[in-house]
């Protein structure tokens, strides 16, 4: 699908990096951007201390808000001064609720990208992906740094398990995947059969892509005792991909937070701008 609604999360002490990275790739596919204050509220004080302590957790955060409406106006005028449609949002909010908050809005553009700013964060870059990926049903767009992100890649790599998520991420891509000169659609150690990737593993999605236009191949890698992530950045790297197109937490969240898992080695590493949906 077209990407009409771009967003961009940032903090308020970061810097306009992310934001101009966005506008950039408005400005490549025609898109209005959105951008995102946030400032994660401070935690009311509890125990023995809360009550002498409740005077300076109230002055935080007035301080906190009217840094969020400092750094709120200060991206206003610097989007005045682009050439793309645009618009800021601000949100002052509580820590167990910001990944919601942030998500809904979230449900309200086509793509999400986090910059390499925001990826370099701590809590709110947490707060920011979860948000994304759980819980606005839309497409995220990471974009690491030293990485040059682009929404039309000449060269796009598909990390393909054949679950609902990578379909998913397929399909948010499709556009990308048409557009590009190359696709090569990746399986790390497939399993045959009809509960599996098929008796042809890869060859279904290869059809699917093709029938859009996608110029596609398909690579079928072994693991041999390393982990699939790694196996994908190396893979990744050999073609020169541009972008990385896979789904997200193919396991429970929970699971893949305890044991580790793909999703969580690319969040934790990215090497190159991945598009990741769920």
């Amino acid at each position: 699908m077209p990407f009409r609604t771009i967003l961009a999360i940032t903090g308020v002490r970061d810097g306009d990096g992310d934001i101009k990275l966005a506008a950039g790739l408005s400005e490549q596919t025609g898109a209005h951007l959105s951008v995102m204050a946030v400032a994660l509220a401070a935690p009311p004080p509890i125990g023995d201390y809360a009550a002498p302590l409740s005077d300076a957790w109230a002055e935080e955060r007035r301080m906190d808000m009217a840094n969020l409406d400092k750094r709120t106006q200060a991206v206003q005028g610097l989007l005045a001064a682009m050439p793309i449609s645009s618009d800021v949002t601000s949100a002052y909010a509580e820590m167990g609720w910001s990944d919601e908050i942030i998500g809904r809005r979230a449900r309200y553009a086509d793509l999400t990208v986090i910059g390499p700013e925001m990826l370099s964060g701590g809590t709110l870059r947490n707060k920011a992906l979860e948000g994304a990926l759980f819980s606005s049903g839309k497409p995220v767009l990471l974009a690491p740094a030293g990485s040059m992100p682009s929404l039309r890649p000449k060269k796009v790599m598909v990390a393909w398990d054949s679950r609902l998520e990578a379909s998913r991420a397929v399909r948010e891509a499709l556009e990308i995947l048409t557009r590009a000169d190359e696709v090569r659609v990746v399986l790390v150690d497939p399993v045959e059969g009809e509960n599996d990737h098929g008796e042809e593993p890869g060859a279904d999605v290869a059809v699917y892509l093709a029938r859009h236009g996608a110029n596609v191949a398909v690579d079928r890698l072994p693991r041999s005792g390393q982990d699939v992530a790694d196996v994908l950045r190396r893979h990744a790297g050999d073609m020169s991909a541009d972008l990385l197109v896979m789904g997200a937490y193919g396991h429970s969240r929970l699971r893949e937070r305890i044991f580790g898992g793909v999703t969580k080695s690319m969040l934790g590493e990215p090497s190159l701008p991945i598009l990741m949906a769920r």
